[in-house]
């Protein structure tokens, strides 16, 4: 992707179903889970960038000992940072226990993450700044173990602010106005009260304070608490905890809107954001790799037993189709194949836009997450020449001759690498102080690579979103090599609306395609568009949000895709730009062609899954409009 946009968050849970002894037996080693856990982190790189933070749970220690640790993080290498301070602590505690390494119950007693279940975050925060105090796990401390919770996640709500006053009024003092310290508050209360439920209960029954301790633990059901936790939760989300005493979860939004993926078998329970990560740190085949059902909980008891529970209504599945276009790993078989068939779909417009001159057309693509699509549309590029030869050879019929077919046959489209990003230079350029001087150096090209004045370029991404690196840099070297006519391709469809369930779009200015559709409106003498819209969306914020409409959607409307791109291409044109410019997106039916399971397309339609949604769009459009630059939500 060319513009600067954030990842959103990633998970990662590693259950270990058995005593550490059986890893040191088995693999050679009790920190067989700590080991996963880190190799899951890793794999999910791409997916957070600002801060790390690990939480483990040890099972049946004796009072007075600790039994959670966590490490948290925001340095520039954060999963690095926290596991060099996890073995850091080891080395020292060596130094007093020689041997201490190869005796998993001498570990489990003196060392700090030696532990039965291990919970990681990847973090990009939406909402706050970037404080160790925002990294995930959050905990919620007390001395009864099963009052204890450690949640991590990725999320977002629409409606804290709701949130925040049930809390308030029952009696609690939030210590932060944020989503993640709601949803702890949120998911503790109702831990209490089943707790304290329980407890009166076998107190009644007669029993011991020390019995029904245990009792609690047995009978505490996750599954209640997060059907009643989350009954008000508006928002895409995939959250993971640990309770004090062992028993552990991870819930995911009945839309399906945030991904979460899981394994087990007698041996671990393993949670993750995406499935080949799951895949490459166990050996698996991708069916053995399951996707967490929307709506449901993963619930691992204290005692092993591993079930999948119903904790929210079904609702409409609206997984996010922007994680299979750039977030998740193109490693996963599913979303390689998709990728791939967004670059195909796009090949009839890419044709008409060259005037299908087969000879002097070049394809290229833009790094790296582009690069899926680009085979796929090289591979429906290479499908719509073979069918053309067929059908000129066969025209030819009796008069085909040798020279005649060999000019046939050597008729291809060429494929080179043109665009060359430089990392380092990427790093330095992020200081504010000369940023516009120097962000046209961040990409390179392979001069000669072209015919001037004959080649056509045509260079795939895979979303536009803000177009601002297109312009002040992509294009501006791009045409230095003279081509005859640059085509800018998008393999996803116009970004229009904001999201609000974790991913980093959240301001409608931002976007190029909100920019032309304002532009051809007053092109067009239509301004009284956007007051209507306004008006619209200033009277919507009295309503309850199940009534909110998506007002933005009029901006759009009087005007084609293709229009909003044609603008969008003399948007992204400068005086000194040479080569004539075409922009192409992706259109939202070949979207949902090629990626069929994953209908969640409000970024391009504004057809949000939730109530908050339109809500955070409506107020989006606000903030625009009174020069607030901020989020909605």
């Amino acid at each position: 992707m060319t513009d600067a946009l954030e990842h959103d968050c990633g998970i990662a849970m590693v259950r270990l179903l058995k005593p550490l002894e059986y890893y040191q037996l088995k693999y050679g080693t009790w920190m067989y889970g700590l080991q996963k856990l880190y190799l899951l982190m890793e794999k999910q790189r791409n997916r957070g960038q600002d801060g790390a933070g690990l939480v483990s749970l040890k099972f049946d220690t004796d009072p007075g000992n600790e039994y959670i640790h966590r490490h948290r993080s925001i340095e520039e290498n954060s999963i690095d940072h926290i596991f060099r301070k996890i073995y850091h602590d080891f080395d020292e505690v060596t130094k007093a226990h020689p041997g201490i390494m190869d005796d998993a119950s001498a570990a489990k007693s003196h060392l700090p993450f030696a532990a039965e279940i291990y919970l990681g975050h990847l973090r990009y925060g939406t909402f706050g700044n970037n404080s160790i105090n925002n990294v995930h796990p959050v905990l919620r401390v007390n001395n009864w173990k099963t009052r204890n919770l450690a949640l991590a996640g990725n999320f977002n709500l629409t409606n804290v602010d709701e949130l925040f006053d049930v809390l308030v009024a029952l009696g609690q003092h939030p210590k932060d106005f944020s989503d993640t310290v709601t949803v702890l508050e949120n998911v503790g209360h109702f831990q209490d009260r089943q707790v304290q439920k329980l407890f009166d209960k076998f107190k009644s029954e007669g029993k011991e304070n020390d019995e029904i301790t245990k009792l609690i633990a047995e009978n505490l059901n996750v599954g209640s608490i997060l059907k009643e936790s989350s009954k008000r939760w508006d928002g895409g989300y995939a959250i993971a905890g640990i309770m004090g005493h062992g028993d552990a979860f991870v819930c995911r939004d009945p839309w399906g809107i945030r991904p979460a993926f899981y394994y087990h078998d007698d041996e671990v329970a393993v949670v993750a954001s995406e499935r080949p990560v799951i895949q490459t740190a166990f050996n698996l085949k991708a069916s053995d790799v399951k996707e967490l059902t929307p709506g449901h909980a993963l619930i691992i008891k204290k005692n092993g037993n591993v079930t999948l529970e119903q904790v929210r209504d079904s609702k409409p599945r609206k997984s996010c189709s922007f994680e299979r276009i750039y977030f998740s790993r193109g490693s996963d078989s599913d979303i390689y194949r998709e990728r791939k068939k967004l670059g195909e779909l796009l090949i009839p417009d890419i044709l008409k836009s060259v005037d299908y001159d087969v000879s002097h057309t070049v394809f290229s693509f833009i790094p790296n997450t582009a690069e899926s699509a680009f085979y796929g549309m090289v591979e429906g590029a290479d499908s719509y020449l073979n069918k053309r030869k067929k059908r000129r050879i066969l025209d030819a019929g009796n008069n085909l001759t040798p020279e005649l077919l060999d000019t046939i046959m050597n008729e291809k489209f060429r494929i080179e690498k043109v665009a060359i990003k430089d990392a380092k230079l990427r790093t330095f350029i992020t200081q504010d102080k000369g940023r516009n001087n120097l962000v046209g150096h961040v990409y390179d090209i392979t001069y000669d690579s072209l015919e001037k004045g004959v080649d056509n370029l045509v260079i795939i991404d895979d979303s536009i979103v803000r177009g601002t690196t297109l312009k002040q840099s992509i294009i501006k070297i791009l045409d230095r090599l003279e081509p005859k006519k640059i085509v800018i391709v998008s393999s996803s469809p116009q970004i229009r609306y904001p999201d609000c369930y974790g991913i980093d779009m959240a301001k409608l200015g931002d976007f190029i395609a909100f920019q032309a559709a304002i532009a051809l409106l007053k092109d067009t003498g239509k301004t009284n568009v956007i007051n209507e819209v306004y008006k619209r969306c200033k009277e919507s914020q009295s309503l309850p949000k199940g009534q909110i409409e998506n007002h933005v959607k009029a901006i759009y409307e009087p005007f084609s895709p293709e229009q909003i791109s044609k603008k969008i291409a003399s948007m992204l044109r400068t005086s000194e730009t040479k080569a004539e410019l075409d922009v192409i997106y992706q259109t939202v039916d070949n979207l949902h062609i090629a990626c069929p399971n994953d209908t969640g397309d409000w970024y391009f339609t504004g057809n949000y899954p939730t109530p908050g949604g339109n809500n955070v769009a409506n107020k989006s459009f606000i903030n625009y409009v009174e020069g607030r630059d901020r989020r909605a939500y």
